[in-house]
């Protein structure tokens, strides 16, 4: 009989396929502890980076003269002539009247220090009015400050003192490359306190609260009155906001603040500094956002751009932009709506030549334009040359009844001699032009970006469109002298 063995050997490992699985494992190993570090890279504490910008931020206080009213002559209490109490009311009023000087009211804030020779950032409603700034730093230090300009459209203002020696000072950092989820720490005088520190995270990017440059950086570290002015950090110690807003019912932090993000400040700040005021670029163009109903109208391949509804006298006239234009990039870059384009058309600088490419008439056309300043724009929009109003007609056209335009409801409307167009007499509240925001009074110039008269006019427009495939036709209108494009269906 045979005996068989139940044991095998060992295969023979190769020493170069030994040595390439350390090393990859091994590479394995560094790349896995690097990810967790990265992963778990939370701060300790903030100590350090608290100890290293608290020597630029500064208590902003100011004092500005409030002159009291006097009592108005028919609130005065009315009092028979000869009567015993006549000399009573008139001694009591007239020690009230030597009451009513002008007093002193004070108001706090933050700011923080660009440059060691003094310049400080805060925010405008902080030292709006104000006869006198005083600053304070967190060594206890206190100094006088003027305003070198502030700008009320980004609540930014630029001042400066005079210090015998360098001033420490912080940097702004870029906001841009900030993300959600990112450590930040805000340092201010919330309440008046005086130097305080929170910490949180970027809870949003890119809001905006009411002004047309806005870019607010939404964080969940406490802000609270008197933290206006006051910088927001990253961890590297850099500048990425000034605390600006909370969204509060109660006045107080519910962690959700707002600051202007670095991207607009820096530049607001050099321009004050340079200058003493903003110098914005000026496109001269009245936009508004492509809706997608819009953009199938016009057979555009996406909603975006800047619909352009209107042409003042200014570069965009010059260069050859059009009503009914779309905007889709400026300055070698895509814009995708009209935030976008105010923006960037802002912070490009005045007297500077861009290219621009608009979509018109189904096709792309590129335009050079030299920039204008927006503080020096005037706001006069080019009239339209426009045939006397043929015979008043009236019909009910996709809902809405339409008359010709006649002297009588020129003159009832307030519209001027070249005003022209179709009048919207009533809407039917059920309809979609009622929906999409037409009312009585409107004024129709256009429909599909031709000249609208008469409702002949308005009828071709929507065959074309129907014969054409589209959905929806695109009309110019005008409320209060305000142009507007709205798309209304056609099916």
């Amino acid at each position: 009989m045979t005996s068989m063995a139940l044991s095998r050997s060992s295969p023979r490992i190769d020493p170069v396929q030994h040595l390439l699985m350390v090393l990859l494992l091994a590479a394995a190993l560094v790349m896995a502890q690097a990810l967790g570090a990265v992963a778990q890279k939370t701060p300790d504490t903030f100590a350090d980076l608290a100890q290293k910008v608290s020597p630029a931020v500064v208590n902003i206080t100011t004092t500005t003269t409030v002159a009291t009213p006097a009592v108005p002559d028919g609130a005065r209490p009315m009092v028979p002539p000869g009567s015993p109490f006549e000399d009573f009311f008139r001694d009591f009023l007239d020690r009230q009247q030597n009451g009513q000087r002008p007093r002193r009211s004070n108001a706090l804030g933050s700011g923080f220090v660009v440059s060691e020779d003094g310049y400080i950032v805060t925010n405008n409603h902080v030292i709006d009015g104000a006869d006198e700034i005083e600053v304070e730093f967190f060594s206890g230090k206190s100094l006088p400050a003027k305003v070198i300009g502030s700008d009320p459209t980004t609540d930014i203002a630029l001042l400066k003192i005079e210090s015998d020696e360098p001033l420490p000072f912080v940097p702004f950092g870029d906001s841009d490359v900030a993300r959600v989820g990112d450590w930040v720490m805000a340092v201010g005088n919330p309440l008046g306190q005086g130097f305080s520190v929170s910490a949180g995270i970027i809870s949003a990017r890119g809001r905006a609260l009411s002004g047309s440059y806005d870019d607010f950086i939404q964080t969940d570290a406490a802000i609270n009155r008197g933290n206006s002015g006051g910088p927001l950090f990253n961890m590297a110690g850099e500048v990425i906001g000034v605390n600006t807003a909370i969204l509060s019912p109660n006045g107080g932090s519910i962690g959700i603040g707002f600051a202007m993000s670095s991207a607009v400040v820096s530049g607001v700040v050099n321009q004050l500094r340079e200058f003493g005021e903003t110098r914005r670029g000026w496109l001269g163009v009245r936009i508004q956002d492509v809706t997608d109903d819009v953009a199938e109208a016009m057979s555009l391949p996406a909603a975006k751009g800047a619909l352009v509804t209107d042409v003042p006298e200014g570069p965009a006239a010059a260069a050859g932009v059009e009503a009914g234009d779309v905007i889709l990039s400026f300055d070698g870059r895509d814009v995708t709506d009209t935030r976008d384009l105010v923006r960037r058309v802002g912070n490009t600088a005045v007297g500077k030549e861009v290219r621009m490419t608009v979509f018109r008439a189904g096709k792309t056309k590129t335009l050079a334009i030299t920039l204008g300043r927006r503080e020096d724009a005037e706001a006069k929009v080019r009239p339209a040359s426009a045939p006397d109003s043929s015979e008043p007609q009236t019909q009910d056209v996709l809902g809405m009844t339409l008359s010709t335009l006649t002297p009588e409801l020129r003159s009832q409307l307030g519209l001027d001699e070249n005003a022209d167009g179709l009048v919207v007499v009533d809407v039917d509240e059920t309809s979609e032009a009622y929906a999409k925001g037409l009312r009585a009074g409107d004024l129709i110039t256009e429909a599909g970006q031709q000249k609208t008269v008469t409702v002949a006019d308005l009828g071709a427009r929507i065959d074309e469109a129907r014969n054409a495939g589209r959905k929806s036709l695109l009309l110019l209108i005008r409320r209060n002298g305000e142009p507007r494009f709205v798309a209304v269906g056609v099916e």
